[in-house]
């Protein structure tokens, strides 16, 4: 089965640079095409994303006035480029898709989710409120309706993904380094990976940045964890639950691997970090390493 949720992820990133970069329209079947080779081989899902997409633009400037006046004090060029072409998807999928392929309430939740992954503080919550305001004005479709699907689970009965990650540091010609990978839409995280049922969490890191950024790590101290609710189509909401590492490495060139949603790898001086377009989550692990390393000087 097509993973929608990278699908629109990836519909996402060619409206991204779309809008960015003033592309024009006809050209964005090849960007989504590229984006498509690195992201989501196997091509499975390519005639729902072209779709999506041809739609969108096909009524961009319906969703916009749309969007003005479901958030009026929120003029399109102050809401930022993720939410705002998140919003535009949002609102095709709400408004003009078919219901029995995307159910309302399906298209308000995938549009919240982006928004949780690769908007701001505060993008859930103005998605949310945007889509539902619009919502409730075209009579909320399918609140009555009986889902097939099981009910969501409490918190504590969701299953658990673990993953570990490392903050990898190293010396050179007297300066410290910081190893971070980019995401395609604009945030430099660090690297992680699912941890194995045979592995340890301090494995899982370690092989996490070796096949991610080419990178040998030798891990040094536990630097915290977070948790959050995730959900895709395959298994529902879960709970993914990530550890990481304060670890040391060689200053070697880094090789990123470009999957995932990742699209660099670079090492950066320990004065230069804060600066850095960070999510919120990942900030406070990186500060605590850096308070680490400095202390150690």
């Amino acid at each position: 089965m097509a993973n929608r949720h990278l699908s629109r992820s990836i519909i996402l990133q060619t409206l991204f640079e779309w809008d960015q970069n003033n592309i024009a329209k006809e050209d964005l079947v090849e960007i989504l095409k590229r984006n498509v080779d690195e992201f989501a081989r196997n091509k499975s899902d390519l005639p729902f994303m072209e779709r999506v997409l041809d739609g969108v633009l096909q009524k961009q400037k319906e969703l916009d006035l749309v969007i003005e006046k479901a958030a009026p004090e929120w003029p399109l060029d102050r809401i930022s480029p993720i939410d705002r072409n998140i919003l535009r998807l949002g609102l095709y999928e709400l408004l003009f898709s078919d219901r029995k392929e995307v159910p309302a309430k399906v298209a308000i939740n995938e549009a919240i989710e982006l928004a949780k992954q690769f908007g701001g503080e505060n993008s859930g919550r103005f998605v949310n409120g945007v889509l539902g305001a619009v919502y409730k004005e075209i009579g909320e479709p399918g609140k009555d309706e009986i889902t097939k699907k099981k009910k969501d689970l409490p918190f504590d009965q969701m299953p658990v993904i673990r993953l570990a990650g490392a903050v990898a540091y190293t010396v050179h010609e007297g300066e410290m380094y910081l190893a971070l990978v980019h995401d395609i839409f604009g945030h430099w995280t660090l690297s992680k990976s699912r941890v194995a049922e045979t592995e340890t969490p301090e494995e899982g890191a370690t092989r996490a940045l070796r096949e991610e950024i080419g990178l040998d790590i030798k891990i040094e101290k536990e630097l915290g964890s977070n948790e959050y609710v995730a959900n895709k189509p395959d298994i529902g909401k879960h709970r993914k639950q990530v550890i990481y590492f304060l670890a040391e490495a060689p200053y070697v060139d880094l090789s990123m691997e470009k999957k995932g949603g990742l699209d660099d790898a670079k090492w950066f001086k320990v004065a230069e970090i804060l600066d850095l377009n960070f999510y919120e989550d990942i900030l406070p692990i990186v500060t605590k390493a850096i308070t680490i390393l400095v202390s150690k000087k």
